[in-house]
């Protein structure tokens, strides 16, 4: 009698280690999201674009049929996801085209800089004469352009398809290729990280319906970014000294809508 109980035990043991072991199978299961928590740690001067992505074994050109222009480089693992999303919408007959990919410190300094002195106009205007304090100068293009080292284009992961401007998606092709990616982006693993601004993203820049971010990679730069990135680390330009004041890590970098909420 005690014997078979003794039996009974070990066979009961046994069957709920089996049932465990399959359970955490199933969750471990590689999603979008739970593959990205499982990703290495990512060097915060990648995090920052202070690197050259032509020189990078983990960047690839992306080809001029996908893109407006030559010369843009994206990281390989969201060049892939990009390529099976590309050609599902061809199949469809929507047309993604890349406007602008990954862009390093440098770039984005040209991009800044150009907007600090009064090179390129904000919104009509030449920011240099009409806006005389640098915090708010530094407040006004960060509506739409990122402080270089801060930008998600310097990770690789991020996209910008068609315009930059949101009218665009408003209507006709432009509403038919914002439709189509929000219903079929998601699948794979991309998602907008600058969603329209409100009670759920009270901070950050402005909505942009263009910018599409791949989540798996993108992931592995916010968490460095999340405990690395500091405030007093965003100097080398014109204007970074009212990084601090901003708190441009806090209220940018980190200002971003989730994968989860956009999952379908």
């Amino acid at each position: 009698m005690k014997l078979n109980l003794l039996a009974c035990c070990i066979i009961l043991l046994f069957s709920c280690k089996s049932e465990t072991k399959v359970e955490s199978q199933i969750l471990q299961k590689e999603t979008p999201t739970t593959q990205a928590k499982e990703v290495l740690h990512m060097e915060i001067h990648k995090v920052m674009g202070q690197f050259e992505p032509s020189q990078d074994d983990n960047f690839t050109l992306v080809d001029k049929k996908h893109a407006d222009r030559e010369g843009m480089y994206i990281h390989k693992d969201t060049y892939k996801a990009f390529q099976d999303m590309w050609a599902h919408a061809q199949r469809e007959g929507v047309d993604l085209v890349i406007r602008s990919a990954t862009r390093n410190f440098d770039y984005q300094k040209g991009i800044w800089e150009r907007k600090w002195t009064g090179q390129t106009k904000v919104s009509g205007q030449d920011l240099s004469k009409t806006i005389s304090n640098h915090k708010e100068r530094a407040l006004e293009i960060l509506h739409y352009s990122s402080m270089p080292g801060t930008s998600r284009h310097h990770w690789g992961s991020d996209l910008d398809f068609n315009s930059f401007d949101n009218s665009y998606f408003e209507s006709g092709t432009g509403l038919k290729v914002y439709d189509w990616l929000v219903q079929n982006a998601p699948t794979y693993g991309f998602f907008r990280p600058y969603t329209e601004k409100g009670e759920a993203r009270p901070h950050g820049y402005e909505e942009e319906k263009w910018h599409w971010s791949y989540q798996p990679l993108a992931i592995q730069y916010m968490t460095t970014a999340n405990t690395e990135l500091k405030n007093e680390m965003i100097q080398g330009f014109k204007g970074s000294e009212t990084a601090l004041e901003i708190n441009v890590v806090d209220k940018y970098v980190k200002g971003v809508s989730t994968f989860e909420s956009q999952e379908r």
